[in-house]
């Protein structure tokens, strides 16, 4: 029950990120719960794989690399699904600090176990 509601609130987030950041299209609700689920499945899977590799360079960097990941993840997510489109790296990279943080709201607002 718990996976689909973090589903449903990345879906929002993800949908009040397309009206907020120019750049960013999704066609339909369909595409919109694909691409939701996309972001998730890659931010699981992918995304530590990357952070490790890419340790190093978040330390040099102070951190700021680590936005940079995620705005590539991002970009990497609309590439692989349909119906969800950028309009180059700066909205990728805008967007996912968007939905970090709407996402970050929408969590707190929604009780926990």
């Amino acid at each position: 029950m718990r996976l689909l509601l973090n589903w449903l609130i990345n879906a929002g987030a993800l949908w009040l990120t397309t009206r907020l950041v120019p750049g960013i299209t999704v066609r339909g609700t369909g595409a919109l719960f694909l691409a939701a689920l996309v972001i998730g499945l890659v931010n699981a899977i992918v995304k530590p794989i990357l952070v490790f590799l890419t340790f190093p360079i978040t330390i040099v960097t102070l951190g700021l690399f680590y936005l940079v990941l995620n705005g590539l993840l991002f970009y990497l997510a609309a590439a692989i699904t349909p119906g969800f489109g950028l309009r180059g790296f700066g909205a990728a990279f805008l967007g996912a600090l968007v939905m970090s943080v709407v996402g970050l709201v929408l969590h707190a607002l929604v009780p926990g176990d």
